[in-house]
């Protein structure tokens, strides 16, 4: 057998690296293959998630935009204004009031606490809903609250969360719109009647801030119908209430 000489070592070396880098890049290739197919499948289940979501809405939305008249809504109220800056319970000097009666089911105005909602919660359930009085400091900022009945919170649950997003996207609202379970303790809704909608409205004059009359207004309805919500959100909007400048 031929010695091996130095050359030959060389080129044996060589061709032993050259194998070496090409199974690499193969190893390299076959890796970044199988990242790509991960990412695209990954994409492709967020966009079929998201996609799905959007008509979750959608349906939702749908469902509750039929016929006006079909909601079997009462007239809207004008109910006298009162408890503008009254606050009361915890850290007021009236610490021991925390259940205020109110004139009307649901409120349209009336003493509350001294701290509102403002957390970015835009739909509450009966497990997480605050106290009455403390939306009602929310009605004093140019709120709109939808109170519903709490049989109706299962069923209704994608269409609150798809209604809260079209009306506060409402230049009128300005993401001043809540959806809120009403508590029976407070009063019941007359019969036949889910929804309740309620704002506390207030003459501004723009050039100096002076708040003029004030007025509460609510509309009860059999349904959820898209269409009374957001007329009742163009007819009051965030801008008339007496303190509208606040969170």
């Amino acid at each position: 057998m031929a010695r091996e000489t130095s050359r030959d070592r060389r080129e044996r070396v060589a061709a032993m690296q050259a194998a070496q880098k090409k199974a690499e890049r193969r190893r390299l290739l076959v890796v970044i293959g199988a990242c790509v197919a991960v990412v695209a499948i990954i994409g492709a289940a967020v966009a079929w998630a998201v996609l799905g979501e959007q008509n979750k809405k959608d349906e939702a939305l749908s469902a509750i935009s039929g016929d006006v008249a079909a909601a079997s809504c009462d007239p809207i109220t004008n109910d006298p204004a009162s408890g503008s800056s009254e606050h009361v319970g915890p850290g007021t000097n009236q610490p021991n009031l925390t259940t205020v009666k109110y004139s009307t089911v649901p409120p349209s105005s009336g003493q509350h606490f001294a701290v509102p909602a403002v957390d970015s919660r835009r739909v509450y359930t009966t497990a997480d809903a605050p106290k009455i009085e403390t939306l009602v400091h929310n009605l004093e900022h140019g709120y709109t609250i939808l109170w519903y009945d709490r049989s109706v919170e299962t069923e209704q649950a994608a269409a609150f969360e798809a209604l809260a997003t079209k009306v506060n996207a409402m230049k009128e609202s300005a993401n001043k719109f809540l959806i809120s379970p009403w508590d029976p303790a407070y009063g019941a809704f007359p019969a036949g009647k889910k929804y309740a909608l309620s704002h506390w409205a207030a003459d501004v004059d723009q050039s100096t801030g002076k708040v003029g009359q004030q007025m509460g207004h609510r509309q009860l309805c059999g349904s959820l119908n898209t269409t009374v919500v957001e007329d009742f959100v163009k007819k009051f909007p965030w801008s008339s209430a007496p303190e509208p400048g606040a969170a």
